[in-house]
């Protein structure tokens, strides 16, 4: 057995722990850009620290998921601020932008040489400018991720910039932050991280540290997320929601994802949709699928017994298979009323494209079995 586990520099887990990290905050340097949404309130915990311990800092908002420009953007002013370093605050979106922003800072040029899918797939040639992160959503875990997923109105596809050079240095999960997420992105967020549990789990290249973490993620979501949907004000279930997440990135850079992510990513270049709500709505029928594929042609695979594990975790029912996981998550996604991919303006006259810009993407080489083009029309007619 051989496997690789990268990560960042330094992770400060624990509700109320972002006040307890400016002495770590300033050891980067004294001007930072700081990469956060439209709600200035909500970066106000932050600033207040960053004045403490006097670093002048330039604000860089995001508005929605984040494209290449406005990556370069970011590049451009915290060159022309004289950045030190980077702090993302915010949701993926914000977090994806500053690990972009950190990785074109000392990495000058055409962007299209890092990206994948439709650019070069180089290296990075120097390391990232240094990162802290710092989620305000349980979902993504881009906090601890190594990738930031770029949209390209060109090519209408969403496509990584990653290298392990732009892990941040620092990742700060304060589950208190999340407390004042609206219940819809509490829902499609958390999702997201459960995803991001399930498809490492269960991918074509799972190692056991991976293994260990999505096993804790995939219990604490079941138990949590819909008391973090119905009580926003849950500590516990807050705090175990941000965990989950937290495991979510750690897999997913250290493992695969699947066919979830792999029409996630064309899916969110296509359609003005967010990223939770598209896994969310494909999650249970990418599941069934991938089992009834795998009974059909690699019955002998250990990603069945892996997909009977993953509804024992949900159910808490040790006799429990594939199924009943399924049907755990559909009850879910109804619970949070999570929307149907109609809602995006998707139409059927659209699923070529989708499959095909969908087969290629690099989270669908993660899936435990290739999913013929008439499968991956199904889940979309399933989940349409």
């Amino acid at each position: 057995m051989r496997f690789d586990f990268a990560t960042v520099t330094k992770i400060v887990f624990g509700p109320g722990s972002l006040s307890e990290c400016g002495a770590a905050i300033a050891a980067f340097g004294k001007r930072a850009l700081v990469v956060g949404g439209m709600n200035v309130e909500r970066v106000a915990p932050l600033i207040e620290i960053l004045q403490v311990q006097g670093i002048a800092y330039s604000f860089y908002q995001v508005a929605g998921e984040p494209s290449i420009q406005i990556a370069q953007q970011g590049a451009e002013q915290a060159r022309e601020f004289g950045a030190e370093f980077v702090i993302g605050y915010g949701g993926g979106s914000a977090m994806d932008t500053a690990k972009a922003v950190s990785a074109l800072i000392t990495n000058t040029g055409d962007v299209m040489d890092y990206l994948e899918v439709i650019g070069r797939g180089q290296p990075l040639k120097a390391a990232a400018a240094p990162l802290v992160t710092i989620p305000t959503t349980a979902g993504t875990g881009s906090e601890v991720t190594s990738n930031a997923v770029l949209y390209s109105p060109d090519h209408q596809v969403k496509v990584s910039l990653r290298s392990p050079r732009m892990l941040a240095k620092l990742a700060i999960v304060d589950s208190r932050l999340t407390h004042s997420s609206p219940p819809a992105v509490t829902a499609q967020s958390g999702l997201d991280a459960l995803t991001q549990v399930i498809e490492p789990l269960t991918c074509n290249k799972t190692n056991p540290m991976t293994d260990a973490v999505c096993r804790e993620g995939i219990v604490r979501a079941a138990r949590y997320l819909k008391r973090a949907y119905e009580q926003p004000d849950d500590a516990a279930a807050r705090e175990d929601m941000a965990l989950t997440s937290l495991f979510g990135g750690l897999a997913l850079s250290n493992a695969k994802l699947g066919a979830v992510h792999g029409f996630a990513g064309p899916f969110g270049g296509m359609y003005d949709a967010p990223h939770g709500g598209i896994c969310a709505r494909l999650l249970p029928y990418v599941m069934a699928m991938n089992v009834q594929a795998l009974r059909e042609r690699q019955p002998e695979s250990a990603a069945l017994e892996r997909y009977d594990e993953v509804a024992r975790l949900l159910t808490g029912h040790p006799k429990a298979v594939a199924a009943d996981g399924v049907q755990f998550v559909q009850e879910l996604c109804a619970a949070l009323s999570i929307p149907a991919l109609g809602t995006y303006g998707i139409v059927e006259a659209d699923y070529a494209t989708l499959i095909e810009k969908a087969a290629v993407a690099s989270s669908m080489q993660g899936n435990p079995i290739v999913l013929t083009r008439d499968e991956l029309r199904q889940i979309l007619v399933q989940a349409q």
